[in-house]
């Protein structure tokens, strides 16, 4: 479908749109960016809360440029269509997402992306969660939890690495094994598609807005 088209990636540093991602280029489709929103300050992602200089860590070793849009929730899809519209000057032809079964957020997605002229794929859609998880750690790829939402995921389970145990732990308790609700976030450390395995180190634990997530740096 995107065979030799240039596309970017809707990078949240996380597994999904890691894996979204991978099938791109799989496809013979040619990254041109990664593109990540971050806060007002411009210092973490809005959606994972990961520190900037991580992020920029995972493109160096996905040797993929990073581009950034900051901003509140409530200027995000003025944000979101300003970075689109830079992208869409390099020729840009497809922008790469790894949503699985949100219909609202794909037509979100679909709306924002096609007023720019931009058409938004989405590789992983409606597939099952296990064939999905099944293919991520077959390929060896490996994210650490980084966030949970209260109440659904323990916190011990932050810092960990996602793994078949933890799979099995959370179909036991009748987790949603992919997260697409928001039950966990995660931050994809090395796989296939990098050059060098990131160096990250733990910080504190903190909570905030009904998540408990981890700090991470670089080492």
């Amino acid at each position: 479908m995107i065979n030799n088209s240039s596309f970017f990636c809707s990078w949240s540093g996380g597994k999904d749109s890691c894996l979204a991602l991978y099938r791109a280029i799989d496809q013979g489709g040619v990254p041109s960016y990664l593109f990540n929103m971050l806060t007002e300050n411009g210092q973490r992602s809005r959606s994972h809360g990961i520190p900037r200089e991580i992020i920029e860590k995972q493109a160096e070793s996905l040797k993929i440029p990073v581009i950034f849009g900051s901003g509140s929730w409530q200027g995000y899809k003025e944000e979101f269509i300003s970075v689109l519209s830079e992208i869409k000057k390099n020729d840009t032809n497809y922008g790469i997402f790894g949503d699985i079964d949100l219909e609202e957020h794909r037509e979100w997605l679909e709306k924002v992306c096609s007023s720019v002229q931009i058409k938004a794929y989405l590789p992983l859609w409606q597939e099952k969660r296990e064939s999905l998880v099944k293919e991520l750690l077959d390929l060896n790829f490996k994210a650490m939890v980084i966030s949970v939402k209260d109440d659904v995921v323990a916190k011990e389970y932050l810092g960990k690495i996602f793994d078949w145990d933890m799979v099995q732990d959370f179909k036991n308790a009748d987790i949603d094994i992919s997260g697409e609700g928001g039950e966990f976030h995660t931050l994809v450390i090395d796989g296939p598609i990098f050059s060098f395995p990131l160096q990250v180190k733990p910080k504190e634990k903190y909570w905030r807005d009904g998540y408990w997530s981890m700090d991470i740096g670089l080492k």
